[in-house]
């Protein structure tokens, strides 16, 4: 392989693994946020172990996702100099935004909401898991503002052989932004609703005895699926107009590149589906003594996780041989790196990328089967042994 092809793979690799953290964190912290809402509104012990057992989860990740985001802005770095030469001043401009404004207050709340528990007041408490929910948010928002520069380019004028930053608005109401934005919101809702409905039935399979515990879970998990499903279907098909003005070729510039976006539409549709049929069963619990539905949750859970990587292929692999469309090719964009020092950083990254994917996978397993806290703990000490 040459060393733009094995670039173009070490790249791939890296931001598919934390894409995959980054809906998981967005999810999770979503459905806390709302499980916490309820404690505080209603004072009911169930809430509260909720909040704490989900929330728990929902750290490990975070704690995981965070060192996947720093290995990846390394590759990043090292191996796409070309980018930061040409478009610098315009692509950089969000992603500090991401870094100085969204990811800093996101870790500050974070731990004062980690270490508030029985300190703070229940409202403020409250507050502060909205606040790292927002900024959670807020961060994907920048992310995405850049990735629709290189979708798009607008708000630029070239000077001297390089671009420069003349309207920041434009970055912000670039079309390739807004609606692919709310596809990642709704695709992250679809995760973590999938995620904790999947759990759920697992626990319901081995029978457990936290019956009402794993029962408000489960419905909490299928609602918010239900009603993400739609609006992530709805956002997606609402794309393909912007891609045919903006990007005319992009669905047969590769010969496959439409596999991958078959296959997003069909697992959107058949959640959305899933869900919808699922409402109905929750009364009564019919879905929890059917079992039969609960192996499918169980099953269901990697599938917005594919989703998401299939449309993620489709939108980076589906631009090329464009990295800034129209303006800066890949192959130009790449670093000055010879085959064997790229092989060698492909196998080093990736190799760091499986563990950390393995480490969060196990310590995520032990949460979930260890199950909720009879007697309601802090999340703190979980993030200490991390």
């Amino acid at each position: 392989m040459e060393t733009l092809d094995l670039a173009r793979l070490q790249f791939a690799v890296t931001t598919s693994f934390h894409f995959l953290f980054v809906l998981l964190t967005l999810g999770l912290v979503s459905l806390v946020a709302l499980m916490q809402t309820r404690f505080t509104l209603t004072r009911r012990p169930v809430h509260e172990r909720m909040t704490k057992f989900w929330g728990r989860i929902y750290v490990i990740n975070y704690a995981l996702g965070i060192v996947t985001g720093v290995v990846m802005e390394f590759q990043f770095g090292l191996n796409w100099s070309g980018l930061a030469s040409y478009a610098g001043d315009v692509f950089g401009a969000p992603l500090a935004l991401e870094t100085l404004i969204a990811f800093f207050l996101e870790s500050t709340f974070l731990g004062l909401w980690i270490f508030g528990w029985g300190r703070l007041n229940r409202w403020v408490h409250l507050a502060l898991i909205w606040l790292t929910a927002l900024t959670a948010y807020a961060s994907a928002f920048w992310i995405m503002a850049a990735n629709g520069f290189l979708q798009h380019p607008v708000g630029y004028e070239e000077r001297d052989g390089v671009l420069r930053l003349v309207d920041f608005g434009a970055l912000l109401t670039n079309p390739t932004f807004g609606t692919a934005l709310t596809h990642v919101v709704f695709a992250a809702l679809t995760v973590g609703g999938v995620f904790v409905t999947g759990v759920s039935a697992y626990h319901f399979i081995k029978r457990t005895n936290e019956v009402e515990f794993f029962r408000r879970s489960l419905r909490l998990g299928v609602v918010v699926t239900a009603l993400a499903t739609p609006s992530l279907v709805g956002a997606g098909f609402a794309q393909f107009p912007i891609i045919s003005e903006y990007q005319p070729g992009k669905t047969h510039t590769v010969p496959w590149i439409g596999m991958p976006l078959g296959f997003m539409i069909l697992i959107g549709m058949t959640l959305t589906f899933a869900s919808w049929i699922t409402l109905p069963l929750l009364v009564r619990d019919w879905v929890i003594r059917m079992r039969f539905p609960l192996y499918l949750m169980v099953i269901g859970i990697p599938l917005p996780f594919l989703a998401a990587i299939f449309g993620w292929v489709f939108r980076e692999v589906g631009r090329q041989p464009w990295l800034v469309y129209g303006l800066l090719r890949t192959s130009d964009a790449v670093s000055k790196v010879n085959a064997t020092s790229m092989t060698l950083s492909l196998i080093v990254f990736s190799t760091l990328f499986l563990l950390l994917a393995i480490t969060d996978w196990v310590l995520i397993a032990r949460a979930v089967r260890r199950g909720p806290e009879t007697t309601p703990q802090p999340v703190a000490p979980l993030v200490v042994a991390l």
